[in-house]
């Protein structure tokens, strides 16, 4: 249970809101800024994994079911999230499918899986959000170092991100009149202590072996930890209203540096 000074809540606390709370980075970020003080919104596909966070964290959290794959359950989960909170300071797009496939290979449900969640995904929420979103409001989205690297296997997740990445440039622009920031994240490898990445052993093995021709080996590359992440979306929404952020790569260093 995460406890928190509840005078500085009602004096700063902002209401955060994060897709793909349910574990990773969403949940990271929901129990950093929970412990900051601020109220969080989880959004996940999984009732019962948001749940299970939102009680870890307490009063703070609130557990909303939504698909951001479908516009329908984006419009319901808003309209229950503004039920308590008629206006949003932070809206978090972090919810993503991560999946290497082979293009010729790939099934139907795969391709939109891939689109729906990593591109309507953030549109969906980001339409649902401006309404309630003040001047002096933020959006962050997350996209992904594979944007600008050859990963074998990831053409679809690429494209999807590279796609949400020139999203974000035009929300930047079409919302500076309201008064409401638009930043990219472009993020490394991250993990935690319970990720894992089930790949069928046989396109585990031609995922290493094809990122590993391209020059890129996963075996030896730095990881991340979700909390050391969480950090630098702290630092961008603590910004002041007169700096703008509109890109922000990270990446994986390793620790004894």
């Amino acid at each position: 249970m995460i406890h928190r000074d509840s005078s500085k809540e009602q004096a700063v606390s902002k209401v955060i809101v994060i897709t793909g709370a349910g574990k990773g980075l969403g949940r990271a970020l929901a129990r950093r800024f929970a412990a900051d003080g601020e109220r969080v919104v989880l959004l996940a596909r999984s009732q019962a994994r948001i749940e299970q966070v939102a009680a870890d964290i307490g009063a703070a959290a609130m557990a909303v079911a939504c698909d951001v794959r479908s516009p329908d359950s984006v419009r319901t989960a808003f309209a229950t999230i503004a039920a308590r909170h008629p206006r949003i300071d932070v809206l978090i797009n972090n919810a993503a499918i991560y999946e290497p496939f082979m293009i010729e290979e790939a099934r139907d449900d795969q391709i939109l899986a891939s689109l729906m969640t990593n591109l309507a995904g953030p549109v969906y929420c980001t339409r649902a959000a401006i309404p309630v979103l003040p001047r002096g409001g933020h959006i962050i989205n997350v996209s992904s170092e594979s944007v600008a690297e050859p990963f074998f296997m990831h053409s679809l997740y690429r494209s999807s991100k590279a796609g949400l990445e020139k999203f974000s440039e035009a929300m930047s622009r079409e919302l500076a009149p309201r008064g409401i920031r638009v930043t990219l994240i472009r993020a490394g490898a991250m993990m935690d202590e319970d990720s894992t990445l089930n790949l069928d052993p046989q396109v585990r093995k031609r995922f290493v072996e094809g990122n590993i021709a391209a020059g890129i080996d996963f075996r030896v590359r730095p990881i991340s930890h979700f909390k050391s992440v969480t950090s630098a979306f702290r630092a961008l929404i603590d910004l002041p209203p007169d700096v703008q952020a509109d890109f922000l790569s990270l990446h994986a260093r390793a620790a004894d540096r």
